[in-house]
């Protein structure tokens, strides 16, 4: 079979982007912990950036993962603040994960450290961000890919 009978598929290209961005000073197990909590929920508020259910050759089933890359970011606090902003003014959707919440250990006690501190004293070590694919970049200026 020729090449051009069976031509390879087009590279997808997403509309939307979900973004993680990071406080640069964060050790890596925190780094770590901050990106899984901060994208738990994206998938129960957006359901449509979850894909198909996988299974391997034997059959054996697998939970579904989004479907679209998570661009992992890092930043100063500043950036952070700025990238919370700009978010919110965007409505897109977000979560934020707050240096408080290092020193909670449970989902109750998470929330009750956010809801005690305005929008604008959050200390936010991490925010997940997720919309229109350009509204995403310009919320997210001024940071950089996590190395």
């Amino acid at each position: 079979m020729r090449n051009d009978e069976n031509p390879s598929p087009a590279p997808v290209r997403f509309d939307t982007k979900i973004a993680v961005l990071l406080r640069e000073d964060l050790e890596t197990w925190q780094r770590l912990n901050v990106t899984a909590f901060l994208v738990s929920g994206l998938g129960s508020a957006v359901p449509e950036v979850v894909g198909e259910p996988y299974a391997d050759a034997d059959g054996t089933a697998y939970l579904p993962m989004f479907r679209q890359p998570v661009m992992v970011m890092e930043g100063t606090k500043e950036n952070l603040t700025a990238t919370h902003s700009r978010a919110l003014s965007r409505v897109l959707t977000t979560a934020v994960f707050t240096s408080d919440l290092f020193t909670t250990g449970n989902d109750r006690d998470n929330r009750d450290a956010v809801r005690a501190v305005g929008r604008d004293g959050l200390d936010l070590v991490g925010i997940a961000v997720y919309g229109p694919r350009n509204a995403v970049d310009k919320a997210l200026k001024g940071a950089r890919m996590h190395p």
